[in-house]
C-alpha cells in the first residue's frame, strides 16, 4: 500500500509538472528567441546608425573598423557592413575578403530595398543554421549600405538549454519535494493500518485481549477505535457464551442424573412394588418439568445475549396494573395480596415485552419467598431523570452480599439450596433484558423486611 500511495501522489505530480512545464518550456523558449532577435537588432541599427555618417562621408574604412572592432570586443556575433550595391566593405571576421558580392545573400537584398530581416537559415560557410539580423543603413530616404550581424544557433540554443535546465531543476525539486511528502504520507496512512492488520490477525487466531494503537489520521484513529470496541465486545461475548455453556452444562447435568435414577429405580421396583415405582416415575415427570422450565429459561438467557431491543412509547402504569391482575391468581392461592400505587397513566419509551419480563420475574420470586397473609406492591415513581418500577415483598429478605450476587446466572441463596423449582436464571434474565434495553435494575433492603426489586427506565430512552 505504501508503494501504491508513493507512485499515485509523485505520478500526479509529474503530470501536474508535464502539464505546466512543458507549455511553459515552449512559451520560454519563444521569448528568449525573440530576445536574442531583439538584442541583435539594436546592436545593428547602433551600428548602422554610427556608420551612417562616415558611409555619406566616403570616410569608410578606418571610422568602420573602429566600430566593429569595439563591438568584436563585446560581442561574439559576426558583423558583415555592405554598400548600397552589396559589395563587403567591413566584417569582424578576418577571414571575410573585402568586395566580396553579398547580393546573392536574401537578407542582404531584403535589407538593400530598405526593408530589415531576421531569422534562422542554413548557412553553408559555418556548415549549419545561424541567426541573423540585416538591417539598412539609412542617410534620409537612401540606403547608404547593410549592416548583417550573424550568431551560430548554437549560441541561441545554449541560452534556452539554460532557460529549460532552470526549469528542470525547478521540475526535479518538485518531484523531490513531492517523493519526500508521498514517503511521509504513506508512512502515516500505512503504519496504523499495517498495525491495525496485525491486531486483525492477533483476534482472528484466537488472542481476544488484543488491541489497536490509535494513532495517524483521525479516520484510522477512529477505525481503531471501532475495532477496540468491537473486540471488546467480541472478546466479552465469547466469556460470556463460554461460562453460559459451562454453567448450564452443569446445571443440566443434576436433573439429568435425577431423572436417570428416579427412572432406574421405577424399572427395577415396577414387577415387585408398583406403587413405588408410581412415585419414582412421579418424581421423574416433576424433575422432567424442571428441566424443561430450566432449559427454556436458558434458550430466553441466550437469545437475548448481547441483543439491543428497540423501544416504543407505552403505558408504564398499564403495564404493571396488567402484570399484577395476571399474578394475582397465583398470589389468592398462597393467600398473598397484590397492591398497585401508580398513577393514572405514565407514557415512556421503553420496550414493552422487556418491562413485562422484568416485572414477572420479580413477581415470581416476591410470591416464593412472601408469607401467607402479607403483601407484594408494585410502585410506580416517576423520577427526574427515570421512571421507577419497585416490587416490594415482606419476605425474609436478603444481605448486601446477597443482593450484589443475585443477578449471577444460576446463583442462588443458601436457604434456597433445597429449592427444586428456581434456577437460578431469573434475575440474570432481568440484567441481561435491562441493559439490552438500557434500563438499571437493582435489589434494595425493604422497609418491611423484604426485599425491593427496582427497575429504572431513564426518560432520555
Amino acid at each position: 500500500m505504501r508503494k501504491r500511495l508513493i507512485i499515485a501522489m509523485v505520478g500526479l505530480v509529474a503530470l501536474v509538472l508535464i502539464a505546466h512545464d512543458v507549455p511553459l518550456g515552449l512559451h520560454l523558449t519563444a521569448i528568449e528567441r525573440d530576445r536574442v532577435v531583439t538584442a541583435i537588432e539594436r546592436d545593428a541599427f547602433t551600428i548602422g546608425g554610427r556608420i551612417s555618417p562616415a558611409l555619406a562621408d566616403q570616410a569608410r574604412q578606418t571610422d568602420i573598423d573602429q566600430v566593429l572592432h569595439e563591438y568584436s570586443e563585446l560581442k561574439v556575433g559576426t558583423v558583415v557592413i555592405v554598400d548600397s550595391n552589396g559589395y563587403l566593405l567591413s566584417s569582424t571576421d578576418n577571414k571575410l575578403v573585402i568586395g566580396t558580392d553579398y547580393v546573392s545573400r536574401p537578407e542582404i537584398s531584403a535589407a538593400l530595398l530598405g526593408s530589415p530581416s531576421s531569422g534562422t537559415r542554413l548557412s553553408n560557410t559555418i556548415g549549419g543554421e545561424l541567426v541573423y539580423v540585416a538591417v539598412p543603413i539609412l542617410s534620409g530616404a537612401d540606403v547608404l549600405g547593410v549592416v548583417r550581424i550573424t550568431y551560430p544557433k548554437t549560441v541561441l540554443d545554449k541560452n534556452i538549454q539554460k532557460q529549460m535546465q532552470s526549469l528542470l531543476l525547478a521540475a526535479g525539486v518538485s518531484i523531490a519535494m513531492a517523493i519526500a511528502v508521498a514517503l511521509v504520507f504513506a508512512r502515516t496512512v500505512s503504519q496504523p493500518l499495517g498495525e491495525l492488520r496485525s491486531a486483525t490477525d492477533a483476534l482472528a487466531a484466537g488472542d481476544l485481549s488484543t488491541t489497536a494503537i490509535e494513532s495517524g489520521p483521525r479516520e484510522t484513529r477512529q477505525l481503531a477505535r471501532s475495532f477496540n470496541s468491537m473486540a471488546s465486545r467480541l472478546g466479552g461475548l465469547i466469556d460470556r457464551q463460554r461460562s453460559f455453556a459451562g454453567d448450564a452444562s452443569h446445571q443440566l447435568r443434576t436433573p439429568l442424573t435425577a431423572l436417570r435414577l428416579r427412572l432406574e429405580q421405577a424399572s427395577e421396583l415396577v414387577q415387585t412394588q408398583p406403587a413405588v415405582a408410581r412415585e419414582h416415575i412421579d418424581e421423574a415427570l416433576n424433575e422432567t418439568d424442571r428441566l424443561t422450565h430450566l432449559t427454556e429459561q436458558l434458550l430466553h438467557l441466550a437469545r437475548s445475549e448481547g441483543a439491543v431491543l428497540e423501544a416504543q412509547v407505552v403505558d408504564v402504569c398499564e403495564i404493571v396494573r396488567d402484570r399484577a391482575e395476571e399474578w394475582q391468581y397465583l398470589a389468592d392461592e398462597r393467600d398473598v395480596e397484590i397492591l398497585v400505587q401508580a398513577p393514572d397513566d405514565l407514557m415512556i419509551s421503553a420496550n414493552q415485552l422487556a418491562v413485562r419480563e422484568i416485572i414477572d420475574n420479580y413477581m415470581d420470586n416476591a410470591l416464593e419467598v412472601a408469607p401467607p397473609k402479607s403483601q407484594i406492591t408494585l410502585t410506580v415513581l416517576a423520577l427526574a431523570d427515570a421512571v421507577e418500577i419497585v416490587v416490594s415483598d415482606s419476605g425474609r429478605g436478603m444481605s448486601p452480599e446477597q443482593r450484589e450476587r443475585a443477578f449471577d446466572r444460576f446463583w442462588r441463596a443458601d436457604v434456597d439450596s433445597n429449592r427444586r423449582t428456581g434456577s437460578g436464571l431469573g434475575l440474570a434474565i432481568v440484567a441481561q433484558l435491562a441493559q439490552a434495553s438500557g434500563m438499571r435494575v437493582e435489589l434494595r433492603e425493604s422497609p418491611n423486611g423484604g426485599v425491593d426489586a427496582v427497575v429504572d427506565i431513564p426518560v432520555s430512552l
